[in-house]
């Protein structure tokens, strides 16, 4: 793998800028039995919480054109059975690990933050499309105060990793949650989550997701994703990881260009967990045959003239 492919994001350095998407990767090792994880920039693992969760009754998972539908309910160990039984074997693989987080207020936001804060990774990633249930329910990622307050209390508590947000696609004008983000002192975005979506089978008339509504990902998304991290980009002066249908080189050079500075790879590894290597190789050809020395160099680069 060759230098040009470094890429130094909140004052960290990944060797490559292809990170594996939260909830689409396990916890690492899973994949690991299949490809050599070593080879990624990073691995963001799945939400973890500060108790095991169960998560939602099958079925919560369905294909759907150029896209998947899953109402998993961020099912997880538990922090404390992560970082003794899951974080020991997931270190000896020489990557970038990415701690994705969730909670259900506030407190318990700040709680976990601070566990996973003094634990052996390197950056924390906050999922606020979570309901606060003291709130009536309302997600943290689609109400710009609770934004700013979850992200302010949980910054506030942590001394040693970096804060990335995972923002909300769920919203009207997503730059107005991305400045909030910063406001509160997050030091990146991560964009987007998933689409709110809903299939139903047409012989049952029964929605084909036990808890009706899902999250939808795949290449279905991009385009809406290319659009939000591109309005995120212009909007704050802190780095972000574009996510959001990424399949190959070409989409990940589209997500540089409107101004992400590393990418995660989600569905994709549903389909051939051998993708992200692949974009690995072909993106440093690419860059190769185009003379483009570092990734960095892609970043915001998109020419809206006409």
């Amino acid at each position: 793998m060759s230098d040009r492919l470094k890429t130094v994001f909140c004052g960290i350095e990944f060797k490559n800028p292809i990170i594996t998407a939260s909830g689409t990767f396990g916890y690492g090792l899973e994949y690991a039995k299949h490809i050599d994880i070593s080879r990624l920039g990073g691995i963001s693992v799945k939400g973890i919480s500060l108790q095991e969760t169960a998560g939602n009754p099958m079925p919560r998972i369905m294909e759907t054109t150029s896209g998947m539908l899953n109402a998993i309910g961020l099912q997880n160990v538990g922090v404390d059975k992560f970082i003794n039984e899951k974080l020991p074997e997931l270190r000896k693989h020489d990557t970038k690990i990415i701690v994705n987080f969730w909670g259900k207020t506030i407190d318990e936001y700040v709680a976990v933050a601070r566990i996973l804060d003094d634990a052996d990774v390197d950056m924390l990633e906050m999922n606020i499309s979570c309901p606060n249930i003291k709130e009536g329910g309302i997600a943290f990622g689609t109400d710009p105060k609770m934004t700013y307050e979850v992200t302010y209390n949980v910054k506030k508590a942590i001394k040693n990793k970096p804060l990335m947000v995972k923002l909300s696609p769920n919203v009207t004008n997503i730059k107005v949650y991305a400045k909030a983000c910063e406001q509160a002192g997050a030091d990146a975005i991560s964009a987007i989550n998933t689409l709110l979506g809903m299939s139903v089978n047409i012989h049952t008339r029964k929605p084909n997701i036990y808890n009706v509504t899902g999250g939808l990902s795949g290449p279905a998304i991009k385009p809406v994703a290319i659009r939000m991290v591109h309005e995120t980009f212009r909007t704050v002066n802190i780095p972000i990881m574009g996510i959001g249908g990424i399949i190959d080189w070409r989409d990940v050079v589209e997500f540089g260009l409107v101004g992400a500075s590393a990418v995660q790879v989600g569905t994709a590894n549903f389909i051939d967990p051998e993708i992200p290597l692949r974009i690995i190789d072909d993106l440093d050809k690419y860059m190769a045959e185009n003379n483009i020395s570092n990734f960095s160099e892609l970043i915001g680069k998109v020419d809206l003239t006409r």
